[in-house]
Order: C-alpha cells, then sequence, then structure tokens
C-alpha cells in the first residue's frame, strides 16, 4: 500500500515491516502492550528535564557522544545475543550514512544545545513539531499530495510556535540559539523519518538502529576532542552523572527497544495516540522536576501543537481505516 503520512511513527512502522524485528520474546498482550507504552511515554517525556539537567555540567558534544556510543553498544550486544548479522548489505552504506546525520548526528547536537538556550518545557514543544515538516517534506521527496489534513496541521503547528516564541521576542532576539537550533534539530528529524521511508533497507531494525547510533555518533565524538578539551569528568556532580546514565540506558536503550516491540504488536494509529503524550509529560516533568513555570504561551502552544500532530498523525489513518 503506498505510504501516506511521514510521521516517526508510520515510518518506523514500515521500516520495521521492511527489514525485520528487533530481538523478543513472545507477543505482547494488549494488556502488557498498553502498560508498556504508557511507561515509555513517561520516559520519554521525563528524559527532556533530565537532559536538561546534565548538559548543565556536561558539554553537549561529550554528553551525545556517551549517549550514541553507549546506546549503540547495547544494541550491538542485544544483536549478538539473538544471533543477528551486524553486517551492512551491499548497497546500503551510503543510504545508511545519509538516515544517520539526519536522524542521529543532526537532531542529537541540535536539540542537546538547544536545551542549554531554552527551557526544557519549551525544547519539548518545539521537538515535537517533527511531524509537521515531515509531512511537508514528503510532498517533494516522494511525491504525496498535501491533504486537507496536513495543511490544517502545518497551520495549526506554525501557529502555536508564534504562540510561543513571539511574547518574549526580545529573550528570543537577544538569545535566538535556542529556537533556532531546536527548530533545525525538528526538520532533521524529519528528514530522516522520510529518508528512512526514501531507502529499502533489508538489515534488521535493531541492526539499523544500532548503526545509525554508532556512525552518526562519529562526528559528535570527533566535535567533543575538539571543543570538550577542557571538560573535567571529576568536576561533574553525581546528579549530572545520573542523568547522563539515565539518558543512555533508559531514554536512549530501552526506550527504543520498547518502541520497535510496540510498533511490532500493535497498529500504528494505536501508537500514534500514545505518543501525543509525551510533549505533554515533557512540559509537565521539566515544570516539577526543573521548577520551570507553565504560562499561557506554553500551554497554549502546547495545545496547538497537540492539535496539529492530531491531523496528521491521527485523523488521516482512522480515515484510511
Amino acid at each position: 500500500a503506498a505510504v501516506r503520512r511521514h510521521i516517526r511513527v508510520d515510518a518506523m512502522t514500515r521500516a520495521q515491516s521492511q527489514t525485520g524485528d528487533v530481538p523478543s520474546a513472545g507477543r505482547l498482550s494488549v494488556g502488557a502492550g498498553l502498560l508498556l507504552l504508557a511507561v515509555l511515554t513517561v520516559l520519554w517525556g521525563v528524559n527532556w528535564p533530565v537532559m536538561k539537567r546534565a548538559v548543565a555540567e556536561v558539554p553537549v558534544w561529550t554528553f551525545r557522544s556517551i549517549c550514541l556510543f553507549g546506546a549503540g553498544a547495547g544494541f550491538v550486544l542485544i544483536c549478538r545475543i539473538a544471533g543477528q548479522s551486524f553486517r551492512v548489505p551491499r548497497g546500503q552504506v551510503r543510504p545508511l550514512l545519509i538516515v544517520s546525520f539526519f536522524n542521529v548526528t543532526i537532531w542529537h547536537i541540535c536539540s542537546a544545545t538547544g536545551l542549554v538556550h531554552l527551557a526544557a518545557s519549551r525544547a519539548t514543544i518545539i521537538a515535537f513539531t517533527m511531524p509537521l515538516w515531515a509531512s511537508l517534506l514528503a510532498v517533494p521527496l516522494l511525491g504525496e499530495r498535501p491533504t486537507v489534513y496536513t495543511i490544517g496541521g502545518l497551520v495549526a503547528g506554525l501557529a502555536g510556535m508564534a504562540v510561543l516564541i513571539l511574547p518574549q521576542y526580545e529573550s528570543v532576539l537577544a538569545d535566538p540559539v535556542g529556537p533556532v537550533v531546536m527548530l533545525v534539530a525538528a526538520i532533521s528529524w524529519a528528514i530522516g523519518t522520510v529518508a528512512l521511508k526514501y531507502y529499502r533497507f533489508t538489515m534488521p531494525v535493531a541492526v539499523l538502529t544500532g548503526w545509525q547510533l554508532i556512525l552518526g555518533g562519529i562526528p559528535l565524538a570527533i566535535g567533543a576532542m575538539i571543543f570538550d578539551r577542557d571538560f573535567d569528568p571529576t568536576a561533574v556532580s553525581r546528579q549530572a552523572w545520573l542523568a547522563t546514565a539515565y539518558a543512555v540506558i533508559v531514554a536512549t536503550l530501552f526506550c527504543h527497544w520498547a518502541w520497535f516491540k510496540l510498533v511490532r504488536r500493535f497498529p500504528a494509529v494505536a501508537i500514534s495516540v500514545g505518543s501525543l503524550a509525551i510533549p505533554v509529560v515533557g512540559v509537565l516533568a521539566s515544570a516539577i522536576g526543573l521548577g520551570e513555570p507553565i504560562g499561557w504561551d506554553a500551554l497554549m502552544a502546547l495545545a496547538l501543537v497537540l492539535t496539529a500532530l492530531f491531523l496528521v498523525l491521527i485523523l488521516p489513518a482512522l480515515q484510511s481505516r
């Protein structure tokens, strides 16, 4: 069937059907799947204020290098235990490099940099505009026609961005790095998502993910050696190292494994509904964990972005079914 929407959920679902499964022991029951989805939503949402705490002490390049190579090594171990070959098929090296660059390298360095200059709650809202840009990029890259849902979602998403930024335009003009790099991160994630649809990978999805993390992490490791030469690990607090460990083990390794397990078992529509709660959890967790105020602008922007995601993610899939 023709691909209808270029969203992260559906992209991973399609990739799953093309490349095989991550290792798993049996099929999930509906109850266990719902529980895993709830846990995944909370853990990924909480990751935003956790990352904010980590990058306050660990330099961005070093932090992301640790996350990517740590989780990449975890995927290598998972594949070895499952007896899967970690070999890249002939002719897929170049597409793998392209996908890794946008999905991992640009996304991870820009999202972490954005957290240094921006409140975690606002960074979360901007990051989750990704499906809107993916839907827009799908028109020229994959030849899909824009629909009423796509246009409506883009309008709502842009309105949410305006509500988030315009009331603080003076501070944004004084330090525009945060919003700009977060927007670049969201667009890069969208390009990587569309690229996953464009290229037909034949390797198992766990292998594909592991290679993306490792290859995408190489430029960040080089950047860490260049820009973080004066970094002193002994000066980092225990809380920051615990936050870094959470980002590696929980947010990058476990959550990716859980995501693939869910998209293997359940329809994309159901997973899409669950993913809508991630930015909500991120905003609430930032308020509770970091004491970030939630003003009317953040709430309005969140509502508009969630409306946009609903138009792009849910309604077209329900209509097609």
